[in-house]
């Protein structure tokens, strides 16, 4: 039988209470089950605060890409998904699987096109693989392909919309 005694002192405005234990083993158990219980969580609050942070980092990083994504990508491709071909997303594992794996083949993918998505580059062909709206600089190409594989790579965090 385990005896215990609860003890109380005063220090400062605060009471701190004092649990003594004749079992040292079972006190030892519970301080290191504890111990594991609060590295648990703190491992899971930045779980949780990763993809927030990493949005306010890459809204601020590369808010040109966001705004060209904004206007160009979000009627097929909003928050990474995609409504025509949901294989094709831009979500990292769906980008591997497809063989656009870097920022060059995604900026290709964007400026030729590929199957249903159509091509926004100034010197896209064939025609009938082209956007029929605005063609963008190959600098703005070469922002979007930045801002996705950086959203890719982190999960696509929420992005707050840009006005224009």
């Amino acid at each position: 039988m385990q005896a215990q005694c609860l003890a109380s002192s005063l220090y400062g405005h605060a009471t701190i209470n004092v649990l003594l234990s004749s079992n040292k083993g079972g006190a030892r158990k519970k301080e290191k089950k504890e111990q594991q219980e609060l590295k648990f969580r703190k491992k899971s609050i930045v779980e949780h605060l990763a993809p927030p942070f990493m949005a306010v980092v890459l809204t601020l990083s590369s808010p040109e890409g966001g705004r060209l994504f904004q206007k160009a990508c979000i009627g097929c491709h909003d928050t990474g998904g995609n409504i025509l071909q949901p294989g094709a997303t831009l979500f990292k594992e769906d980008l591997e699987r497809n063989g656009v794996n870097t920022e060059e083949e995604i900026y290709n993918v964007t400026y030729y096109g590929k199957r249903r998505m159509p091509g926004y580059g100034e010197k896209c062909s064939p025609k009938g693989q082209c956007t029929f709206g605005p063609r963008l600089q190959d600098d703005e190409i070469k922002m979007l392909a930045e801002f996705v594989k950086s959203q890719a790579e982190s999960g696509w965090p929420k992005v707050e919309s840009y006005e224009d």
